[in-house]
C-alpha cells in the first residue's frame, strides 16, 4: 500500500528516470499527485514505451554535460509549469574494471555521469529553492559507496555524492530545503537480474534479510524523504540494503 503525501501538486524531476529504480521513484510521486517528468540519456525506445504507458513525459539530454542540462532545464519548466521543487539525482552508470586495468575514459565517464551530474543538476535548481525556500533533493547513492572491488570509479563516485549531499544540506538547512542520500544495497532491476546465477545467489548469502531489495523499496524512501513529515531530516544518507552495511 502506497503512502500518500500532498502539498498540492509539487512539480518533480527525476534524472534517469525511465528504468529501474528511476522508474519506479517516476510512477511514486506520480502516484502521490505530484507533477512528474522524467529524464534518460540513450534508449529512446524505452522512454517512448514509458512516456506512452505511465503518461509522464520524458525528456533526452546529458546529464554529465552543463551546457547540455541548462538547455534543457527551461523546457522542463515550461512542462512542469513553473520551477522544479523536487529533484531526484539518479542518474548513473558503471564501467567496472580493476584500477590496473581502467582506462582514464571509463574513469571519467562514471566520474561525470554518476558525480558531475549531481553538481550540474542541483546547481541548476538550487538558487530558485533558496528564493522559494522550499526545496527537496534526493541524491542515489549506493552501499558500494563504502568500496567495492572492481569499482574504483563507482565507490569514489557515490562517496563524492554522500560529501555533496552533507555539504548541500549545510548550506540550505535554514531556508526549508531539504538534501539527503538514499544508498541502496542490490535491488532487483534489469542490471542486476543480468548477472550470472551463481554470481547472484553469492551475493543475496551476503545480504542479511536474504533478498534482493526492490526498486520500490526505494522509491517510498524517495517519497518518505520529499514528504512533510521528513522536513526535519536533512543531510541524511539513508541506507536500503537489507542490513548488508550498518
Amino acid at each position: 500500500m502506497t503512502e500518500i503525501y500532498h502539498k498540492n501538486q509539487r512539480r518533480v524531476l527525476v534524472t534517469g528516470g525511465t528504468r529501474g529504480i528511476g522508474k519506479q521513484i517516476a510512477l511514486a510521486f506520480k502516484e502521490n499527485g505530484d507533477n512528474v517528468v522524467v529524464g534518460y540519456a540513450n534508449n529512446v525506445e524505452t522512454a517512448q514505451k514509458f512516456e506512452k504507458e505511465h503518461g509522464i513525459k520524458t525528456f533526452k539530454w546529458d546529464v554529465s554535460d552543463f551546457k547540455q542540462c541548462q538547455s534543457i532545464i527551461s523546457k522542463i519548466k515550461e512542462a512542469l509549469g513553473g520551477e522544479i521543487e523536487i529533484l531526484i539525482n539518479n542518474a548513473g552508470i558503471t564501467r567496472d574494471k580493476m584500477l590496473h586495468k581502467q582506462e582514464y575514459d571509463n574513469w571519467l565517464q562514471v566520474i561525470s555521469s554518476d558525480l558531475t551530474s549531481v553538481f550540474n543538476m542541483s546547481r541548476l535548481v538550487i538558487e530558485n529553492m533558496r528564493t522559494a525556500q522550499y526545496g527537496r533533493i534526493i541524491n542515489i547513492s549506493s552501499v558500494n559507496a563504502n568500496g567495492a572491488v572492481g569499482q574504483t570509479n563507482y565507490s569514489a563516485a557515490k562517496a563524492g555524492i554522500e560529501g555533496f549531499t552533507k555539504s548541500l544540506a549545510l548550506e540550505s538547512a535554514k531556508l526549508g530545503i531539504t538534501v539527503n542520500a538514499i544508498a541502496p544495497g542490490y535491488i532487483e532491476t534489469e542490471m542486476v537480474s543480468a548477472v550470472p546465477k551463481d554470481i547472484l545467489e553469492s551475493i543475496i548469502a551476503k545480504v542479511p534479510a536474504n533478498r534482493l531489495g526492490k526498486a520500490e523499496e526505494i522509491a517510498q524512501t524517495a517519497l518518505f524523504l520529499a514528504s512533510p513529515p521528513a522536513s526535519f531530516i536533512t543531510g541524511a544518507i539513508i541506507p536500503v540494503n537489507g542490513g548488508l552495511h550498518m
